[in-house]
C-alpha cells in the first residue's frame, strides 16, 4: 500500500542515496550530469543517450532501468548496490585504455558513443588483460551456486571435525579442498602388504581416507576438505597402517607448504574472472618432500594446485593429491 501513496521502499531509498554519490551524479560512459538511469545488470548509472545504447546490447548484458519511475526487485537494488557505483565499477571496465581510445564526451555523436559502449560492456576491450566480467543474471547464478557449494562444504567440515565454524568466519581465509589420489610403492607393515589410510592435520582439524586392504599401490580419488584459519601453518600428512588388533604403523610422512596456493588465491581473488594460467608454484627443494616443483593454475575459474610428494622417515612410498581453493567470501 505504500507504493499507492507514492511512499518509496527502502530499496529504492536506498538506490537513491547511491545516486547522491558525486560519482553516481555524472554519467558512467559520457560524464553528462545528473543521470537518471541506471544498469541494473553492470551497476552504473547513465544518462538517457547512453540508456538507448545500452537497451540494444541486450538484457543479458544491460537491464536498463528508470531510477524513479520502474519497479526494481530487491536483488536488482542489492546488486547495484553491491558494485558501488560508478567509480567502482569504472575501475573494472576502463582499467586499460588502449592507444587512441578516449571516452566520448556528452556531445558525442550515437555512433561514436555506440562503438565506445559495446567496446566497454559487450567486447570488454578496456579490462586487464586477461580478465573477464560475468554480467547480469548469469553472474548472479553462479555467484548462489558457488555459495551453495561453499555452504555445504563447510557443513561437512563442522560435521569431520567438530568445529564451529559458521559462527567464526571471521577468523578462516577460506577452505581447502584436497583430493587424495592415489599412494605408489609404500611401505609394507604387515606380512607381505599393508592396509594403507592417510591422515591430514591442520591445525585443530584432523581428517582421513578411508582404508585400502593389501595394497602398497593404493587409488582412494577420496576428496577431504579442510578450513583454513587466518594463522595458518603448514599441512601434516601421515599415512599408516590399518591394524584391527594393535596399534597402526606408521608409514611415512610428509608436510604441505600452503602457502604458495593461498597468497596467490588471494592475490587474484574471484579467479572466474581469469582465464587458464599459472599464478603461483612451490618449489622442489632439499628440504621438502616435493618430487617436483609444484604450480599454483587457476583452471576453469578455479585455483587448483596438483602435488607429487616423496614420504619422509620411511624406507619408501610416493603421495600424489591435488588442492583447490575455495574462498568465504563469495
Amino acid at each position: 500500500m505504500s507504493h499507492a501513496l507514492g511512499k518509496p521502499s527502502s530499496g529504492k531509498r536506498k538506490l537513491r542515496d547511491l545516486l547522491l554519490q558525486s560519482d553516481n551524479r555524472i554519467c558512467a560512459d559520457c560524464g553528462a550530469p545528473d543521470p537518471k538511469w541506471a544498469s541494473a545488470t553492470i551497476g552504473v548509472f547513465i544518462c538517457l543517450k547512453c540508456c538507448g545504447v545500452h537497451r540494444n546490447l541486450g538484457l543479458h548484458i544491460s537491464k536498463v532501468l528508470s531510477v524513479t519511475l520502474d519497479e526494481w526487485t530487491d536483488e536488482e537494488i542489492d546488486g547495484v548496490i553491491e558494485v558501488g557505483g560508478n567509480d567502482a565499477a569504472n575501475k573494472i571496465y576502463e582499467a586499460h585504455f588502449p592507444e587512441g581510445v578516449t571516452k566520448p564526451s556528452r556531445n558525442a555523436s550515437h555512433e561514436e558513443r555506440s562503438k565506445y559502449i559495446r567496446s566497454k560492456y559487450e567486447l570488454q576491450e578496456f579490462l586487464k588483460p586477461g580478465m573477464r566480467v560475468q554480467t547480469g543474471s548469469s553472474r548472479k547464478e553462479g555467484k548462489v551456486v558457488r555459495k551453495s557449494v561453499c555452504e555445504k562444504t563447510l557443513e561437512s567440515i563442522a560435521q569431520s571435525t567438530g568445529l564451529n565454524i559458521a559462527d567464526h568466519l571471521d577468523e578462516y581465509l577460506g577452505v581447502l579442498k584436497i583430493k587424495v589420489l592415489k599412494g605408489s610403492n609404500l611401505a609394507v607393515r604387515d606380512m607381505l602388504s599393508s592396509d594403507p589410510y592417510i591422515v591430514l592435520s591442520l591445525g585443530e582439524q584432523k581428517v582421513q581416507t578411508t582404508v585400502v586392504p593389501s595394497n602398497l599401490n593404493p587409488v582412494w580419488n577420496q576428496e577431504l576438505n579442510m578450513v583454513v584459519p587466518k594463522d595458518y601453518g603448514p599441512i601434516k600428512l601421515q599415512v599408516y597402517d590399518h591394524d584391527t588388533f594393535s596399534a597402526d604403523d606408521i608409514m611415512g610422512e610428509a608436510e604441505i607448504d600452503v602457502q604458495p596456493m593461498i597468497t596467490s588465491a588471494l592475490a587474484f581473488g574471484d579467479a572466474s574472472m581469469y582465464g587458464d594460467r599459472q599464478i603461483g608454484k612451490w618449489l622442489q627443494s632439499y628440504d621438502n618432500a616435493l618430487i617436483e616443483d609444484s604450480p599454483v593454475n587457476i583452471v576453469d575459474g578455479k585455483v587448483r594446485q596438483e602435488l607429487w610428494l616423496r614420504l619422509q622417515n620411511v624406507e619408501s612410498g610416493e603421495v600424489e593429491l591435488e588442492l583447490e581453493w575455495v574462498p568465504l567470501t563469495l
